[in-house]
């Protein structure tokens, strides 16, 4: 109720409100309140699609980013986490959301975006450094276009630096812990730190700042002199790839399991016959059984029923646990 009369009193100041489906609509590229090209709105209202009357109201705060003309400085992220603590409001650091699911029932907090955080992306010599907000595919393509080699499994990775480093994100035998050479982060209480590479407790899917809830800033990856033509050509040719066997004409928050030791999610489920499994709106991809992708009018619950049913039965059918990858938020 609280925040309802702080978002009222906003709008009846003459602020400005946009609204937005939390859900993406089956066809149409995912988006979430990082990936709009709002300018200025005050406050967003989130209507669940599946529904049409379930609102979540976010005050601007929630995203750090968007609205602004330019990009948002450390120092603004910095006072923004202060400010939550000090107010004890709950929050979530968030990226591209390329990898996050939101509960139904919306986030009682702050979403705090890093989208738009920090300077330009800058190469010198072998050696790249870009803020956490920056998309990964796009500094792949950068580094291509200087001629380094090393960030070529990148390619088509839809989340953000800082997202990649927070999970060790990776594709076709590369991954993060490959290349990052230091990663500059703030800490819980409050302090900036650069870390090097064999302080960041990088294993499968996971980080030191899963761990320790310190939030990425920034980072220097190290790379090394390539041929552009083969680059390019390899950055090709796992785009085609991607495209061949992922359900990229659905709507999905990417690789939904992560791989069990001496195994394959997706063969495992394939294996148990879940491949078109639904519940509801979400199922699991006929292209490809390791993504659960949303059919139209999918919602948090249902996909995470479908998820932990794949879970059950794979279990009981081969003795493997497989784990989500996707960040639920409640």
């Amino acid at each position: 109720p609280e925040r309802i009369k702080t978002v009222s009193a906003k709008l009846l100041a003459g602020g400005t409100v946009r609204v937005q489906s939390s859900w993406p609509i089956a066809g149409q590229p995912p988006r979430n309140v990082c990936q709009t090209e709002d300018r200025g709105a005050d406050v967003l209202l989130d209507i669940h699609p599946g529904t049409g009357e379930k609102l979540h109201l976010v005050p601007r705060i929630a995203v750090l980013g968007v609205g602004c003309k330019k990009n948002v400085s450390f120092q603004m992220l910095e006072a923004a986490l202060a400010a939550c603590k000090k107010s004890d409001v709950r929050y979530y650091l968030l990226g591209q959301g390329s990898n996050t699911l939101f509960a139904d029932e919306g986030f009682d907090g702050a979403v705090i975006c890093t989208r738009m955080m920090g300077d330009v992306p800058r190469i010198e010599g072998e050696r790249m450094t870009a803020p956490a907000g920056a998309g990964l595919t796009a500094l792949g393509a950068m580094a291509r276009d200087a001629g380094l080699t090393g960030l070529e499994f990148a390619c088509g990775i839809p989340g953000s630096l800082g997202g990649a480093l927070y999970m060790n994100a990776g594709a076709y035998g590369g991954e993060m812990k490959d290349v990052v050479e230091t990663v500059t982060c703030l800490t819980p209480e409050g302090t900036v730190e650069t870390r090097p590479a064999d302080a960041l407790a990088f294993g499968y899917r996971t980080s030191v700042f899963e761990q320790d809830g310190s939030c990425v800033l920034s980072a220097t990856l190290h790379l090394a002199r390539g041929d552009k033509a083969a680059i390019r050509a390899r950055m090709a040719e796992l785009l085609a790839k991607r495209r061949e066997k992922q359900p990229l004409e659905w709507p999905s928050a990417g690789s939904t399991f992560k791989r069990p030791q001496g195994a394959f999610a997706a063969a495992l489920i394939e294996q148990c016959g879940l491949k078109g499994l639904q519940v509801g709106g979400a199922a699991v991809s006929q292209k490809h059984s390791g993504f659960v992708v949303n059919l139209g009018g999918a919602t948090c619950a249902d996909v995470i029923a479908l998820t932990e049913q794949v879970i059950r039965v794979v279990k009981e059918k081969t003795g493997y646990t497989l784990e989500r990858e996707i960040r639920v938020v409640k």
